[in-house]
């Protein structure tokens, strides 16, 4: 069209396939069940509350009047969940997921697809005997995961497959044609190196043993036995979290590469597939507790924005671990990177003994401070991804001459290099603020399977 002239008026545009089916996809059939337990609870927690009260009037009633009770409940709760199923449908149009759920009061969700940013597939025990799967949502901008459950597995994977697909860029009719996104495993971690990590990690026994201690002398104070048992309680259910339960959520974790971003399969009961965006990542955490060093293992741990993924690799030896974290950090090589003890003339008087373990590197990539003696860590954070700089100094810092240097991500989060000289200090500050700027300007795209300038 010749500039300055106006052409013919378009037509109307026809609705795609997409925004013709307003009423969109139910959920799979056996969804009814899943919702059932929500009036099952209730009714069960006023049980519970009358007790003796309820006990009794059912004694008084006679056998048939209890049958027909019982059916009715079961009718109720039946069409409860069946009406919850009935209600609630999703549909992909050109721009969003929309998910449409409520019996009494609606609630309509509108997913921009451009802000997707990971697309999670959960299957619990009893989801994969009914052959089930929970689709969820990561959304930038929102705290709470939009679910979908349940769906077929074979429908997941192929949804959720569209939904990267049209998060990329990808036109709705090639986003269905692409499918699942191909990928290629980086790294497995074996159930035995599982877990010995578990094994040799000090706070699960430091745990144990302040609790039966603990436990013991409370029984010994008081002379009772119940009073130790109720302080033990918690101390247990703390240790088989941090033994039992990481063993049962972290088996036969996977990490692989696809276009899409690194997928990570794990869980021995309940099954989940997990997608990080590497462009989404704020902050690498390496942990690397004492007992673990002599082995070479370390754990990876990840900060990403908006989303509550927070492990990479449960456990491996440093060098695969180093090289999945090349993966998410591209041109970043931790072997590389040179840390800077804190100043011995003033750390050692501000934090006595413990000052030794706090280091600073910064290469032309990332800022990584290191902090910990028995239990090390090392927080790596790329200068894109720094939100603001900030310089902290007390009265005792002051005196001896150290400041602290905190960098702020887009995670909420800060990583501080603690215990500089005052002078490296306020240099590192004007230092860091300028690389911030400049690495901003030329960061890869958050979006996945693209480049710079189109779709991969």
């Amino acid at each position: 069209m010749t500039p300055g002239r106006e052409g013919p008026a378009s037509p109307p545009r026809a609705p795609g396939p997409r925004e013709e089916a307003a009423e969109g996809r139910r959920l799979h059939p056996v969804t009814p069940l899943r919702r059932a337990w929500v009036p099952i609870a209730a009714t069960a927690g006023v049980a519970l509350q009358q007790g003796a009260r309820a006990g009794e009037w059912l004694a008084e009633q006679s056998g048939l009047l209890r049958a027909a009770l019982l059916a009715g409940l079961v009718l109720f709760f039946g069409l409860y969940g069946f009406l919850s199923w009935w209600f609630t449908y999703y549909a992909v149009t050109d721009t969003e997921l929309r998910i449409r759920s409520g019996l009494l009061f609606r609630r309509t969700a509108h997913i921009r697809l451009d802000r997707i940013q990971a697309v999670d597939v959960t299957r619990p025990m009893l989801a994969r005997i009914a052959g089930v799967a929970r689709l969820r949502l990561d959304v930038i901008g929102t705290e709470d995961k939009d679910e979908l459950a349940f769906l077929s597995e074979r429908e997941a994977v192929a949804l959720r497959a569209e939904l990267l697909a049209r998060a990329a860029g990808f036109a709705p009719a090639e986003a269905v044609r692409v499918g699942e996104a191909p990928e290629r495993e980086l790294l497995r971690v074996r159930p035995r190196e599982l877990v010995v990590s578990l094994l040799l990690s000090l706070g699960v026994w430091a745990a144990l043993a302040g609790g039966i201690i603990g436990s013991a002398f409370l029984w010994w104070l008081s002379s009772s036995p119940w009073a130790a048992v109720v302080a033990l309680l918690p101390l247990l259910g703390a240790a088989w979290a941090a033994t039992a339960g990481r063993f049962l959520a972290e088996y036969d974790w996977t990490v692989a590469e696809s276009p899409d971003g690194l997928r990570l399969d794990h869980g021995l009961l309940d099954r989940a597939h997990e997608t990080v965006p590497p462009g989404r990542v704020q902050t690498v955490r390496i942990v690397e507790p004492l007992l673990w060093r002599r082995r070479g293992w370390v754990r990876v741990e990840l900060a990403v924005a908006g989303s509550k993924n927070e492990v990479l690799v449960p456990v491996a030896a440093r060098e695969a671990a180093h090289a999945v974290v090349a993966r998410v950090l591209p041109g970043v090589d931790l072997a590389q990177l040179a840390f800077a003890p804190a100043p011995r003339a003033g750390a050692r008087w501000v934090v006595p003994v413990w000052w030794k373990g706090y280091g600073l590197a910064v290469s032309p990539e990332v800022f990584a401070a290191r902090r910990g003696r028995l239990c090390r860590r090392t927080e790596i954070v790329p200068h894109a991804k720094v939100q603001s700089v900030r310089l902290a100094q007390g009265p005792w810092e002051r005196a001896r001459a150290v400041a602290d240097v905190h960098v702020d991500t887009g995670a909420n989060g800060t990583v501080t290099a603690r215990l500089r000289g005052a002078a490296e200090a306020a240099e590192l500050l004007a230092a860091q603020a300028a690389r911030s700027r400049t690495s901003r300007a030329g960061a890869r795209p958050d979006r996945w399977m693209t480049q710079p300038g189109g779709a991969a």
